[in-house]
């Protein structure tokens, strides 16, 4: 598999340290060789080769914060669109940042990869939030995949649970806990740390932005709920299409109250059907202490699946991080090669 990466900060380096370290044994126990011939990140610069990078090299290069332009026999200066639609590759993976209003630059990067008959994965949850059915009904012409599971609880592996493992079953309604930084913040709360305290620890630990405001206010969770929406239950809803409220009212008496009453605040994701319809919102949502939700705690991720054949199922794993969104990637390329 020939691989060109679009964006190589944090996700992008998590995948190249997961290429490096599972290499002999993705090769020895899957015969997966995977290629990187092309990087390209609009701060660090770009390098391609058409026999294939050295990643120890770039991750190396872009560490000590130089341009991977510069890069002797490999550095260039070409564009992104330039690099998907020249280097020779037959998967791109896209990781640029998330842009929910326009889904610019990922989507345009998509779109000429698909285009060209590219298999694309992409953990950017602006294309999916806007343009799911478009770039997929795009992805059946050429007939080439287009893979996401990073897109809603990164390495949790929630979209192929629903889509593989849960095949045959009808999901009724998906409930869950989708953004880590709200959580951590309300698990705070809920420890006696005010709201500012509590986002201020969630920023130290590289959690929350220093503008924390797609997370906090919910924004994150709501285009998370529109690519389930969506995808699983094949909707044609955007984001705007939904309420959202956040966690910046909930106060921490507030907290302290629900607690008496055997109750937890947590910030929910929910899709579900009503009549011929799907909705979708975000917000804060009393539980009991008893529900399989309230006693997610920290920075974790959870998503209730309701089931018409299993009842209620509950995944919990991490939703952010440099290696487990990484993770993710890597699981999309393998599925991508395992079709090919």
């Amino acid at each position: 598999m020939r691989i060109v990466i679009v964006g190589f900060g944090t996700v992008g380096q998590g995948l190249a340290e997961l290429l490096i370290e599972k290499r002999d044994e993705l090769e020895e126990t899957l015969g997966f060789e995977p290629l990187v011939v092309g990087v390209c990140d609009a701060l660090k610069g770009s390098c391609e080769s058409d026999d294939g990078l050295d990643l120890e090299l770039i991750l190396e290069t872009v560490q000590r914060g130089e341009s991977l332009s510069d890069l002797p026999g490999v550095g260039c200066d070409c564009d992104a669109l330039t690099m998907i639609r020249q280097v020779d590759a037959d998967t791109l993976v896209e990781l640029t940042y998330t842009d929910i209003e326009t889904g610019e630059p990922a989507t345009s990067h998509v779109k000429a990869a698909l285009r060209r008959g590219r298999n694309v994965v992409t953990t950017n949850k602006g294309p999916l939030a806007l343009h799911y059915h478009e770039l997929e009904d795009l992805a059946r012409a050429e007939g080439v995949q287009f893979l996401f599971e990073g897109t809603v609880m990164s390495g949790t592996p929630v979209l192929n649970l629903i889509g593989e493992t849960l095949a045959g079953s009808q999901v009724l309604e998906v409930k869950g806990i989708l953004n880590g930084t709200t959580n951590y913040i309300l698990t705070r709360m809920g420890e006696g740390l005010d709201y500012e305290t509590a986002l201020k620890q969630a920023q130290e630990l590289g959690y929350a932005e220093a503008v924390p405001d797609a997370d906090v206010l919910g924004w994150d969770a709501l285009a998370k709920v529109t690519i389930l929406a969506n995808v699983v239950f094949g909707a044609d809803l955007r984001p705007a299409d939904s309420p959202c409220e956040g966690i910046t009212q909930i106060t921490p008496e507030q907290i302290t109250q629900a607690a008496a009453s055997g109750q937890t605040y947590k910030l929910i994701g929910h899709v579900w059907r009503e009549r011929d319809e799907v909705r979708a919102a975000v917000g804060p949502q009393l539980l009991e202490d008893s529900h399989p939700l309230a006693g997610v705690s920290g920075a974790t991720n959870a998503l209730t699946i309701t089931t018409d054949t299993l009842g209620d199922v509950t995944i919990i794993g991490p939703g952010a991080g440099k290696r487990e969104t990484g993770y993710s990637v890597l699981i999309d390329l393998l599925h991508a090669w395992s079709v090919q």
